[in-house]
């Protein structure tokens, strides 16, 4: 059982003992322990103190001073204003901190939502791939028995597709070869089983773009 499930069950029974409602529950449990990793961050431990000079463990401390702001906002704005940390790196560490005390799942982002991501280099010209993504007949026999909306202007960089239960934003990079590195975000999904499913449609999805 990893730490996160085990912290789940923590969690539910705490709320079968005293009622609470689930982040009731998760948030008491988060304050009588006041330094448990929940789960392990994105960016290691080294890449953190290479980037910033300091571990998880000493920005934790830092946030975690009194009277400290647990809002994700908050926190980010308050590196950069107090530590110099820049915007990207301020996120960053805002982020790992929430996945390292429990006050958010992978892939979690600040609204609640979830969000799946695949790259691949494929063997398609990228500028070919971007014209049948954007041309309404040619982009449907890209995703065979889904409803599918373009959801962003031709001339964005990325393209913003809905699709299930979210929308895609879809990155081309043009390679040697005539061929295209593909990245596909799937932004808005309602939970981390959901992330599995859709990380599995998009590494065939790929595997298609690639054969073709």
């Amino acid at each position: 059982m990893t730490q996160q499930e085990s912290f789940k069950r923590r969690i539910r029974a705490r709320m079968a003992k005293t009622g609470e409602k689930y982040n009731a529950a998760r948030r008491a449990l988060i304050d009588q322990s006041p330094s448990p990793w929940h789960s392990e961050p994105e960016v290691s431990d080294q890449s953190v103190r290479e980037a910033t000079g300091r571990s998880w463990t000493e920005w934790c401390g830092l946030i975690e001073r009194p009277g400290a702001s647990t809002d994700h906002a908050e926190i980010a704005r308050w590196l950069e204003d107090s530590h110099g940390v820049d915007a990207w790196w301020a996120q960053t560490i805002t982020v790992g901190y929430e996945r390292i005390r429990g006050l958010r799942l992978p892939y979690q982002r600040p609204d609640g939502t979830f969000t799946a991501g695949k790259t691949r280099t494929v063997g398609v010209d990228a500028s070919m791939l971007r014209a049948i993504l954007l041309d309404d007949d040619d982009r449907m026999d890209l995703f065979p028995g889904l409803p599918i909306q373009l959801r962003s202007k031709p001339e964005s960089k990325g393209i913003r597709i809905s699709v299930g239960p979210g929308v895609a934003l879809i990155s081309i990079e043009a390679k040697a070869d005539s061929k295209a590195k593909v990245t596909v975000a799937h932004e808005g999904l309602p939970t981390p089983e959901a992330v599995e499913d859709w990380k599995a449609y998009w590494t065939e999805w790929l595997a298609a773009l690639d054969d073709q």
